[in-house]
């Protein structure tokens, strides 16, 4: 697993290893009961405060992306894969949304945009 902190970001610490680690299982890069580094050790790769790691941990737990097993550890849990559309489904909706508001000041028109956008969909295939 790899997360990226950066210093430079007005995200706490902690958030951003929750954004991190829910991306990854969005995404698919991380599967339904594998096993997460322990607080000690993501702490010490990231070079960073157990009670950051912590904390993170406890904020996924509590969203319903990780189980932490007493004495066995702390694995991605199991995901309604309906849920994980939905949450998919939203990702591509709030960029497509922030791309419609750039267009809008751009003074591009929807037809231009959907033109945009279906070259961009034909690049991929």
């Amino acid at each position: 697993m790899r997360i990226i902190i950066s210093n430079a970001s007005p995200d706490p610490i902690y958030m951003q290893i929750v954004g991190e680690i829910k991306n990854q299982i969005i995404g698919g890069n991380l599967d339904e009961g594998e096993i997460l580094p322990s607080i000690r050790k993501l702490a010490k790769e990231l070079q960073i405060s157990v009670i950051t790691t912590k904390r993170a941990y406890e904020v996924l737990e509590g969203e319903g992306f990780i189980d932490t097993v007493s004495g066995k550890g702390t694995f991605v849990a199991a995901q309604n894969k309906e849920f994980l559309r939905e949450k998919k489904m939203r990702i591509v909706e709030e960029k497509l949304a922030e791309a419609v508001a750039e267009a809008k000041i751009l003074g591009i028109e929807e037809t231009r945009l959907r033109e945009m956008l279906a070259l961009l969909f034909q690049e991929d295939e």
